[in-house]
């Protein structure tokens, strides 16, 4: 134990090195924090020669683990490609090897057996039931989970979403305006399956989503508005819903379009297999093509007819205008000469005059009390 009781001392040393790209950067958004650091003291007694890792955003849990342990066997699941890709930098940085880390889905394979499991909490209170859910199902009947996060972030109702699934929670004390949340004794059978879904008949549609998908089973109302011209979006032969989120636009699109060959992509492994899940359960799973990407990465140039973009902008629990921007510019490369970015986003957010600049002559095409819908032309 001796060596585990190391990684926090390791994450001192090795936190001011982390950074997080290709995620965005600023003086401003950190790539470790105070809780990650907690998460791993409270865990020097529970883990021993492997451990589960859950949520790690950019390598500070993983990194301080094997830099106290070069041995330990991690068995990791990231939500965001992101988040993959931060941490597979950052070891290159820092030198350390990943040859005893192997990434999985949020399922059986991540957790049978664990006996310790360290989780950096989401935000959402579904993310964290579906992850107690599959770690209570299948860990190890002793298995400690050390679950961590800034206290200004955390809530009370966390509490109970472990207790459906553990028979044994417990709060740490508060530390550098962080918590630690301890979950034992699993209950098997507890969990309800994931995805969820919702009829939307207003719609038309029906919404799937894991647990960490922005906005769930429901549709965000600017999702909704981008909704209301499709009809008015011109004919492609390929579109790409980015950022797409459970899969609405794309599933909507390719219901409307059965010609067009339909994109959809997202950094979340969470919405990428809710948007897998949407397309199948409204008959378009063969005509959907899903894929989890930083960006349009993966996307030759010149390669779509249309874009549709409903932009986040929360990178993790920061909120940030720099995400829409890169966005933007990924659309740009990737779009044909006159071929369309149909755009969604908060009227006062002003996006306008970054479109012109970075994709080409942009138009209004609608506005309500609180979005704007633009269309802008590749040049």
């Amino acid at each position: 134990m001796s060596g585990v009781g190391g990684a926090a001392a390791a994450f001192d040393e090795i936190a001011p090195l982390l950074r997080r790209r290709p995620d965005v950067e600023a003086h401003d958004l950190v790539a470790a924090d105070a809780s990650d650091r907690l998460i791993l003291a409270e865990a020097a007694e529970t883990a021993s020669d492997e451990a589960v890792v859950i949520g790690d955003r950019y390598g500070a849990l993983t990194l301080a683990l094997l830099r106290a342990v070069p041995s330990m066997r991690i068995r990791l699941h990231q939500d965001a490609v992101t988040g993959e890709h931060a941490l597979r930098a950052n070891a290159a940085d820092l030198g350390i090897p990943l040859d005893s880390v192997s990434w999985h889905e949020l399922d059986r394979e991540l957790v049978v057996g664990s006996g310790t499991v360290v989780l950096q909490l989401p935000r959402s209170l579904d993310a964290l039931d579906e992850i107690a859910g599959v770690v209570a199902a299948d860990a190890d009947d002793a298995v400690r989970l050390v679950a961590g996060g800034r206290v200004k972030h955390m809530t009370l109702a966390m509490n109970d979403v472990l207790a459906r699934h553990f028979a044994d929670v417990r709060a740490s004390r508060a530390a550098s305006k962080s918590r630690v949340l301890h979950a034992a004794r699993p209950i098997r059978g507890a969990a309800e399956p994931w995805p969820r879904r919702r009829d939307h008949p207003e719609l038309g549609i029906t919404v799937c989503a894991h647990g960490a998908a922005f906005a769930g089973t429901s549709v965000d109302i600017g999702t909704r508005f981008l909704l209301e011209f499709l009809p008015s979006m011109p004919e492609a032969g390929t579109a790409i819903d980015l950022a797409c989120g459970t899969g609405v636009l794309a599933t909507a699109l390719a219901r409307l379009r059965p010609r067009t060959t339909v994109i959809a992509t997202d950094q979340s492994a969470a919405a990428v297999s809710s948007a897998r899940a949407t397309a199948a359960a409204n008959g378009v799973g063969d005509r959907v093509r899903v894929v989890r990407d930083d960006g349009l990465a993966a996307q030759p140039d010149a390669s779509a007819d249309l874009i549709l973009l409903n932009p986040p902008f929360h990178s993790g629990a920061a909120v940030t205008a720099e995400i829409a921007p890169r966005l933007f510019a990924d659309a740009a490369r990737v779009l044909r000469p006159g071929g369309e970015l149909w755009c969604v986003f908060n009227s006062h957010l002003g996006y306008r005059p970054v479109l012109e600049r970075v994709v080409g002559p942009t138009g209004q095409a609608g506005r309500n009390p609180k979005f704007t819908v633009t269309v802008s032309t590749r040049r």
